[in-house]
């Protein structure tokens, strides 16, 4: 964009709300047949008009992504940042409010916090919080001085065990190659609560995102989440689906 509103590139400018990217999503991922949804041809005009040039990269990422080296992983989100949506954050309100309203204990880790808004939420909220992603600007750092924010992947995370009262992983399973360690490193870090939050989002071969994972369902989020001995929950909230696992309460049954 040049300043005026205008396209570059051959890019539609992605400044949408979130209730307008949920209204979108539905037509396209419920409204239409998947051989229609799937379709190379049908998703080529508007893969252009969004992404210009670097339509290639969402084409191709689901395809190639599991391959691809640490570095060419980042640098694939490092070249689209221009093209992604742009907005304070995916979450919608209800579940800011739950996630604010159910944080435990003191100590909120923020994983993946993206353009900072959640972390420093639960920073002004009254949380020692820290935040943690691929890379972290210094305007964010700057927009948010009272979180500690760091650098780090999250399937290795430089925390010590049970390091924080509460751990938040707000959209970022869906992004991750691979699940297991991801959740084990979630779980490790955790001392009493653990909240992830995914967009409710059908699997399609081409869709407007990075996306690697789906979980159309609340039983999709629970089987990736498997059972551990813990009480765990998991719900829609809005366009997304909100998953609960507490460590300092009794075995569900």
């Amino acid at each position: 964009m040049d300043g005026t509103g205008a396209c570059v590139d051959g890019k539609i400018p992605m400044h949408l709300s979130r209730n307008i990217a949920l209204a979108a999503h539905f037509i396209l991922d419920e409204c239409l047949p998947p051989v229609v949804r799937d379709s190379r041809w049908f998703m080529w005009l508007p893969y252009r008009l969004l992404f210009g040039r670097k339509s290639a990269v969402f084409f191709a990422f689901k395809e190639t992504a599991h391959a691809l080296s640490e570095d060419d992983f980042r640098r694939a989100y490092a070249d689209t940042r221009d093209v992604h949506i742009k907005r304070e954050t995916d979450l919608n309100r209800a579940c800011i409010d739950r996630l604010i309203r159910m944080a435990k204990g003191t100590t909120v880790l923020d994983i993946a916090c993206g353009r900072g808004f959640l972390a420093g939420l639960l920073a002004s909220s009254g949380f020692a919080t820290t935040g943690v992603d691929m890379h972290v600007s210094d305007a964010v750092r700057s927009r948010y001085p009272e979180v500690n924010f760091q650098e780090a992947n999250i399937e290795a995370l430089p925390y010590r065990d049970n390091a924080f009262d509460t751990v938040v992983c707000a959209h970022t399973l869906e992004h991750v190659r691979f699940l297991e360690p991801a959740i084990a490193e979630l779980r490790r870090v955790t001392a009493r609560r653990l909240m992830v939050i995914v967009p409710k989002q059908r699997n399609y071969r081409y869709t407007f995102d990075l996306h690697l994972h789906f979980f159309p369902y609340p039983h999709d989020l629970m089987q990736v989440m498997g059972r551990h001995g813990r009480a765990q929950s998991c719900d829609a909230v809005g366009g997304d689906l909100f998953y609960v696992e507490d460590f300092d309460q009794g075995v569900s049954a």
